[in-house]
């Protein structure tokens, strides 16, 4: 029987008391995992896994312009050399690196399966394929080395991994950073590149820069997914103190959808174009058929899931008489349509986690992007002069060529030659053993010139080096260069829009309305495959305000965009950037007239318009509920005249028939419209003028054709509000009407082409003509693929904004436009940008220019 040890007898037991041990014991494993699995380093923002796969990926040489790997064999790799766990969080911790939808900034590229905003699963690692992206080439890996940062042992001593790495930009406010620790968590949002690197450079420039000069630069997080951040009160509020709640909002329209079949039905549908960051695309569409079943929400007749390649689409589909603000007052409270993120910035400091405001985990970063650079020049520094010495040597060498050769030649071997070479050329032993290693090539002429040319080029190098070493202020001015360098490589546009709404004017909540179960079925959620119905143009939905009727001196004004508001004066500073196409005083008038596409003019109460100060409102969201289920667009906006002679109204549809219209007939207006055309199925108005007896109309085509007709009751009669009209033209395959206008017989016309040619046509030399007829060229085009933009009456000193497809206005001032016949192109009247065009032209009543 084995001797049992007297331990007892030896002192080796201590006692301990259990609480204690257990505390202690505890609190080494909260902070291992703390330290080494939960939260991100503020340096870097990664965590040790994501660390270690990019670091991995670096030394497989898996550089973004390199082919790509398995990814199997990356983890394969990650788990063999540095990240002893499991493959599987291994690689789900790779596939989030690569999902755009849940990166701002992906830092890997990959090629396969990884997952969707459904919450589908990435295929296995055997399949997908990965390697860096630019941004993590770039801007995180680029020159690792232990002269830069710390190195340390791997799990088992075999091989060396980097304790942080080398980051140029603050990943951990860029891509932002979830995770779960004992005791604290942390949930930083992702923000925009370009915002960050601008906080960055101007805290460099001014370390006393306010918080809320600060917060200019950065307005708040932008998420991938997009959507829409309500206030910024709770961005404040984490920005500040380093916590906060950040209500985020999907972004939604209403579009109404003309439905095929045996007969043809229109329905209001809201449409989801964006989900707050996070949420589960299907997840979600299972709530809200959940909540239609069970009789939480009322009126949705059909949802279903129309995403593709370009993008996010869920059409919700809403019963007859159903007001799609009070749909998404419930889909917002009892859903995740609107959701609060609750901002979190915790980090690892010096291997200790501290919650962070904004300023302190930018200056935390500043500080070790200093660090970084330090010892990057300082090693780059150490290597030049190194090699500026070997270089003494070589040149020191050549100069003594024939003392060289002579040593050489009588030398025994090489240990003698070396020696030798120390005593007589008063040169170090690493000088001696270049010399030794130099080749013959060396001797050349060429080899010379090139060697101290190197040699010239590395002094000045090192002058350089000494300069941002010795000196603070030119380290920081290289750090601002490297900061602009990779802003305009990864910078790209805001995806979130920020919203601030004063809580008087946010949407009120409602009680959710119970009834009875509607057709919608939970199990069968739609994943439409079909062609989609067809849709009419965005129209805002969410602006509120409290009614109330402006006074009379007060003017009526309506953007390019379609928005509408009051202000007084018409002439405040704030109203210069609106670009305006009517402005009218309102004086003692009740009501504004809306003209649709739909033929029929609708009346707007003036205490319905906002005013400038509040959220802008699109013009569409103040008809009717059946209005807007008839309309796409609004074609023309007035005040009905005063007094006994109010001319006519002249209606042009879009497939050419033209109509005269007695003013005197929209005295029969009430609140449900009137219809002042009668159009086919498929034909919509497309231009209302004002005229009477004896003015002149044109009528203007996309290939250039130009119509001249003489306004009176044998060309174009006055007809009753039920009438369609008669063809004024007969459009050929692929052209369309772009302009209607009516002038005086002395007037000029203003052409313009899609391309930015133009010219001035003085209406009377165009020949008049009949309906039905041709008409006559009045624009030629120097490119087969221009069009004619617009026409407009050419009115002494005044502008006419440009509307192109890159959302951009410009201003052209008709008295500078050239003054011509009807032959020929024109002179360039707009500057273009490439692949850029003119959409259409548009009275304006102020000047400048800028982007829509």
């Amino acid at each position: 029987m084995a001797k049992q040890l007297n331990i007892l007898t030896r002192g080796q037991i201590l006692p301990t008391a259990l609480h204690q041990e257990m505390e202690r014991s505890y609190l080494e494993y909260a902070m291992s995992v703390i330290v080494g699995r939960a939260l991100p380093d503020v340096r870097d923002g990664l965590k040790p896994v994501h660390r270690r796969i990019l670091y991995a990926m670096y030394e497989l040489g898996l550089t973004s312009d390199r082919p790509f790997r398995k990814c199997a064999r990356v983890v394969g790799d990650v788990l063999g050399k540095y990240h002893p766990h499991g493959d599987q969080s291994v690689y789900e911790a790779l596939v989030r690196m690569v999902q755009d939808f849940t990166t701002r900034y992906p830092l890997l590229s990959g090629h396969g399966n990884f997952g969707s905003v459904d919450n589908d699963p990435a295929a296995a690692m055997r399949y997908t394929e990965t390697r860096l992206a630019a941004v993590a080439d770039i801007a995180m890996l680029q020159g690792i080395s232990e002269a830069i940062v710390d190195f340390t042992n791997n799990f088992d001593n075999s091989q060396q991994e980097p304790v942080v790495l080398p980051a140029q930009l603050p990943f951990l406010i860029l891509n932002g950073c979830t995770g779960i620790a004992v005791g604290m968590a942390t949930n930083v949002p992702p923000h925009n590149a370009g915002e960050i690197i601008d906080g960055l450079i101007a805290l460099i420039d001014n370390s006393n820069l306010t918080d809320e000069a600060l917060w200019k630069i950065i307005p708040g997080p932008d998420f991938p997914t997009g959507g829409e951040i309500l206030d910024t009160e709770g961005i404040k509020e984490a920005y500040r103190t380093g916590k906060g709640l950040i209500p985020i909002r999907g972004v939604t329209k209403t579009e109404t959808l003309f439905i095929e079949g045996r007969r043809r039905k229109e329905r209001t549908a809201i449409i989801v174009t964006e989900l707050p960051y996070q949420v589960n695309k299907s997840a979600w569409i299972e709530k809200v058929a959940e909540l239609v079943n069970h009789g939480k929400i009322e009126g949705i007749a059909d949802i279903r899931d129309e995403s593709d390649r370009q993008g996010m689409r869920v059409v919700i589909e809403l019963k007859r008489e159903t007001n799609p603000k009070t749909i998404l007052n419930a889909l917002y409270q009892q859903t995740a349509l609107q959701i609060n993120f609750g901002a979190i910035f915790l980090a690892l400091v010096n291997n200790q986690p501290r919650q962070l405001s904004l300023r302190q985990l930018l200056e935390e970063f500043l500080s070790f992007r200093e660090t970084t650079l330090t010892r990057q020049y300082t090693h780059e520094l150490t290597e030049i002069q190194q090699r500026v010495h070997l270089l003494e040597g070589l040149l020191l060498a050549l100069e003594n060529l024939k003392t060289v050769i002579e040593i050489l030649t009588l030398a025994a071997d090489g240990t003698t030659a070396k020696q030798r070479f120390q005593a007589e050329l008063g040169i170090t032993e690493a000088q001696s053993d270049s010399i030794l290693a130099m080749p013959l090539r060396r001797l050349t002429g060429l080899e010379r010139q090139k060697l101290q040319t190197e040699y010239t080029e590395l002094q000045k190098r090192i002058q350089e080096l000494q300069t941002l070493l010795g000196d603070r202020h030119e380290l920081l001015k290289a750090l601002k260069k490297d900061l602009r360098s990779l802003k305009r490589k990864f910078t790209d546009e805001r995806r979130t829009r920020i919203l601030p709404q004063p809580k008087s004017k946010s949407i009120p909540e409602t009680t959710p309305i119970k009834t009875k179960k509607t057709n919608i079925q939970e199990t069968s959620i739609k994943d439409t495959k079909t062609k989609p119905p067809l849709s009419k143009p965005e129209a805002s939905l969410l602006t509120l305000f409290t009614p109330q009727t402006p006074p009379e001196d007060a003017f009526i004004c309506l953007t390019h965009q379609g928005e509408i508001y009051w202000t007084k004066p018409i002439n405040e500073e704030k109203n210069r950037d609106k670009k305006l196409i009517f402005a009218q005083s309102i004086q003692k008038r009740e009501n504004l007239i809306v003209v649709t596409d739909s033929g029929k003019a609708y009346p707007v109460a003036i205490s319905e318009i906002p005013p400038l100060e509040s959220q802008p409102v699109s013009v569409l969201t103040l008809l009717s509920k059946t209005a807007q289920q008839d309309t796409k667009r609004a074609v023309s906006v007035f005040f009905l005249p005063e007094g006994q002679k109010r001319g006519d109204m002249l209606l042009l549809s879009q497939e050419g028939r033209i109509k005269r219209l007695d003013m005197t007939e929209l005295d029969q207006i009430g609140n449900r419209g009137l219809a002042l055309t009668k159009l086919k199925e498929q034909d919509r108005l497309s231009y209302v003028c004002w005229t009477e007896e004896g003015e002149e109309v044109a009528i203007a085509t996309s290939s250039g054709r130009m119509l001249h007709f003489c306004v009176n009751d044998e060309q174009i009669p006055i007809m009753g509000r039920n009438a369609q009209g008669n063809t004024a033209l007969r459009l050929r395959y692929g052209e369309a009407i772009v302009g209607c206008v009516t002038l005086k017989s002395k007037d000029n016309l203003l052409l313009v082409s899609q391309l930015g040619y133009g010219k001035r046509v003085p209406i009377n030399i165009l020949r008049f003509t009949k309906l039905g007829e041709l008409g006559t060229t009045a624009l030629q085009f120097s490119s087969k693929s221009d069009n004619l933009a617009g026409i407009l009456k050419a009115e002494t000193d005044h502008k006419v904004i440009v509307l192109t497809n890159q959302k951009r206005y410009l201003m052209i001032d008709t008295n500078s436009v050239v003054l011509g016949g009807k032959d020929g192109v024109g002179d360039r009247v707009v500057k273009l940008q490439a692949s850029e065009s003119i959409i259409t032209l548009i009275n304006s009543y102020e000047e400048g220019s800028g982007t829509l």
